[in-house]
């Protein structure tokens, strides 16, 4: 819960079209993924159609949450807890594929937009295999301020170091405006996440904010606890 107490989003009665994304890697390998889809899904069809999708979601970001560096929670190993907080809004997952890409059905602004299932791209893989990252799209503040949104970003560790961060980074900036949102604020991005700032100043977002002792994070030696301070980020979705 926030300090505004709960802040719900939209009831979705359909979802956006799947998209196409170029494979991050800069010299791709024919045996490696090819080429990213990301999906967009709520709570109740991961709930309803994708049970083994949610539990792999929910342990992925249980486990980051446990290690102390990058996200303010404490734990959030209940499953309910999880549902709540990050199923609150719109969620995106990115699948890694490969062989040849899926036909494309309409292009706009650079945006490649195609037919395929969920289950379609899983291809009978486990989540393991072919989740290349995921994040929540969510309002970060209720009513009359609805209208900006917050996101928060997980790349499984068996998948990091192979760009998906930035192939992330970048559906955001069609998915945010495309869901309604006006602009996107990042309230808490902690100073010890260099890669997080490193992409977000790349793509424009302009620091907001600085807040001191933000987070009282673990070291990353394993050494006890520090309080780190943090960065608010903001950048509008309208063209000016």
């Amino acid at each position: 819960m926030s300090a505004y107490g709960v802040i719900s989003g939209a009831q979705r009665t359909s979802y956006l079209p799947t998209t196409l994304w170029d494979s991050p890697q800069a010299k791709p390998d024919p045996r490696a993924q090819s080429f990213v889809t990301i999906h967009h899904i709520d709570r109740s069809a991961v709930e309803h159609d994708q049970t083994g999708l949610f539990n792999y979601l929910h342990s992925i970001f249980a486990n980051e949450v446990d290690k102390g560096l990058t996200y303010p929670q404490e734990d959030i190993r209940d499953p309910a807890a999880f549902g709540t907080y990050f199923f609150g809004g719109d969620v995106l997952v990115a699948i890694a594929g490969k062989g040849d890409p899926p036909a494309i059905e309409s292009e706009r602004h650079g945006v490649r937009e195609i037919e395929l299932s969920l289950d379609a791209a899983n291809n009978g893989r486990t989540w393991d295999a072919c989740v290349a990252g995921f994040y929540y799209v969510k309002p970060n503040y209720p009513g009359r301020s609805s209208h900006i949104c917050n996101a928060g970003f997980i790349v499984p560790p068996s998948q990091r170091g192979s760009g998906y961060g930035r192939v992330l980074a970048k559906s955001y900036l069609h998915y945010g405006p495309a869901l309604g949102y006006k602009a996107s604020v990042f309230n808490l991005v902690y100073n010890n996440n260099a890669a997080s700032i490193r992409l977000w100043e790349t793509l424009n977002f302009t620091k907001a904010g600085l807040i001191p002792k933000a987070g009282r994070l673990r070291r990353k030696d394993g050494e006890g606890e520090e309080y780190v301070d943090a960065i608010v980020f903001y950048k509008s979705f309208e063209e000016t």
